[in-house]
């Protein structure tokens, strides 16, 4: 519920039904089992009004200020990022080319390339919102895209071979 709204929570262990803290407000949560439809969406309809009501109580937005962005410096950094990215999808095809025999060429350059970029970029969101809602902080999620970046430097550094000097050329 926290997450949702983007609001950073800190957990602790504890016996009995969860209980939010908001301010000076304690929230007691709910289960909807055994209960009828009817009366699990009246309480979860309750319980979410609750959460936003301590909220708002106490200063938290309940979306983005659109006037406190600072829009030029966001256009920016995303563009210092796609120069960035154009800057390693240049050389990375080069590279693929060197590194691989051609009569297995197609299949090793598009394997490897289509695990990072669909399985660890694909899954980049929903990893980095199952790390954020298990540890409460919105900044946690940071830490796969990292870890998956030192993985990927140290793969690269221990197996990655100099292609200078290869013959790209089929001599089969």
């Amino acid at each position: 519920m926290l997450a949702t709204r983007s609001v950073s929570y800190d957990t602790a262990d504890g016996a009995g039904p969860a209980k939010i803290s908001i301010g000076t407000k304690v929230i007691e949560s709910y289960t909807s089992k055994g209960l009828p439809a009817d009366e699990a969406k009246k309480k979860d309809a309750d319980f979410k009004a609750a959460i936003g009501a301590a909220l708002k109580e106490n200063g938290y937005p309940t979306k983005a200020d659109p006037e406190k962005m600072n829009k030029p410096m966001i256009v920016l950094l995303l563009t210092i990022l796609v120069i960035y990215v154009t800057m390693v999808y240049g050389p990375i095809a080069a590279m693929l080319v060197e590194m691989f025999p051609t009569r297995i060429r197609y299949t090793s350059m598009s394997l490897p390339y289509h695990i990072g970029n669909g399985w660890f970029g694909g899954l980049l969101p929903a990893t980095a919102l199952a790390i954020v809602a298990q540890t409460g902080n919105m900044y946690n999620g940071l830490w796969y895209p990292i870890v998956i970046a030192l993985v990927t430097l140290v793969i690269g550094v221990i197996f990655v071979r100099e292609t200078k000097d290869v013959d790209i050329y089929a001599n089969d």
